[in-house]
């Protein structure tokens, strides 16, 4: 049977002028035509949406610094799972394994799939410039109703609620991307953690899955109290008021951590991470919470260095990330509120109130 689709719906939009302070609010809350799919596309019932700290960059960036894809007006959220009620005519060739009614996560940036395309080509779809961009300029998932391509869906496995699912797509798998492909991680190292926020708690997971040891620094009790819960011993996490640095030296650490992930990318983590890292060691840089930060290169050239930038994640990073959910070896933190909380959901995440991730459900 048919579902019956409604013709408009309201979303949380963001408009070219809405930064500007004549505004009352960088959000608006308007009525828009309910999308239809192309040929790939598939139209999907949303289920829940994620709000990340990327959303509140997005309502706050001058127009005139917005990348080209940007549209004027745009639907915000780039986190999303919903259900599928209608597939664009080239889908069941293309993509037979898709059906109406399953329940998908949404991959916000799964690239234009082009054989030219020097980003897609290189398995880096997430730089893409030419596919969608869901909630990043173009329309994306905090409505009733979204398109996206068919090469960005990934059906979500029993036991995956849709929250989880949704802050799936970029939570755990931006963290599951700079840990496996961009780190390339290994049981036998040491590594050293900054910040246990939307990223680095399901970061935490990922790495304790692996088996490699890890140090965690954070600001908050509470979360480092959650990670002890996750199993990670006491003597490994660096107290709150305590210099990483300090931490380092008083427990015979120095000049042995491999790697540190920078899930802050504060001008304070950044720096701590050129000295605590070994000679001949990797710093993940994931978090932007700085826009500029300093690379000491008297620090970097002697010890040889490697700086690794990684951004997002792939459609198979995805797909193998909802499965470790599935298993029950990842368990993102994720609490529930409703598209209409959204400017209240935004504004305890700029007030740092929010642990984890919260996803916005759909009547």
């Amino acid at each position: 049977m048919t579902a019956i689709i409604s013709k408009t719906m309201f979303a949380w939009r963001k408009h070219k002028d809405s930064t500007e302070p004549v505004h009352p609010t960088p959000q608006v809350w308007e009525e828009i035509p309910v999308p239809v799919p192309g040929p790939t596309g598939v139209l999907c019932k949303m289920l829940a949406a994620g709000v990340c700290r990327s959303d509140h960059s997005l309502l706050h960036v001058p127009f005139q610094k917005q990348p080209s894809w940007f549209q004027d007006e745009f639907t915000l959220g780039h986190e999303g799972c919903g259900q599928i009620v209608q597939l664009g005519e080239q889908v069941g060739s293309s993509n037979p394994h898709l059906r109406v009614g399953d329940v998908v996560a949404l991959h916000a940036v799964p690239g234009c799939g082009a054989s030219d395309c020097p980003e897609c080509t290189r398995d880096l779809s997430q730089l893409c410039e030419l596919g969608h961009h869901s909630g990043i300029g173009q329309e994306g998932f905090y409505a009733p109703y979204a398109v996206v391509d068919s090469r960005g869906v990934v059906p979500v496995p029993q036991g995956v609620s849709p929250a989880e699912a949704a802050v799936a797509t970029d939570a755990v798998t931006t963290a599951y991307h700079a840990i496996h492909r961009r780190g390339q991680v290994r049981s036998s190292e040491l590594l050293f953690l900054f910040g246990l926020g939307g990223l680095g708690f399901n970061a935490l997971q990922i790495i304790r899955n692996i088996g490699a040891r890890v140090i965690v620094a954070e600001v908050k009790q509470d979360l480092l109290d959650a990670a002890a819960d996750l199993g990670i011993p006491r003597e490994d996490l660096v107290p709150v008021g305590t210099a990483p640095l300090d931490f380092i030296r008083e427990h015979g650490l120095e000049g042995k951590i491999d790697t540190v992930f920078d899930f802050v990318g504060h001008t304070q983590t950044f720096r701590d991470a050129q000295h605590i890292v070994r000679r001949g060691g990797k710093i993940l840089c994931i978090g932007t919470l700085n826009k500029e930060n300093t690379v000491y290169m008297s620090i970097g050239t002697r010890k040889r260095l490697s700086f690794i930038f990684s951004y997002g994640g792939q459609v198979d990073d995805l797909r193998e990330v909802l499965e470790l959910i599935a298993q029950g070896k990842i368990r993102p933190l994720v609490k529930t509120r409703t598209l209409r909380d959204f400017p209240e959901v935004l504004a305890e995440l700029g007030e740092g109130k929010v642990h984890g991730r919260v996803a916005l459900l759909f009547e």
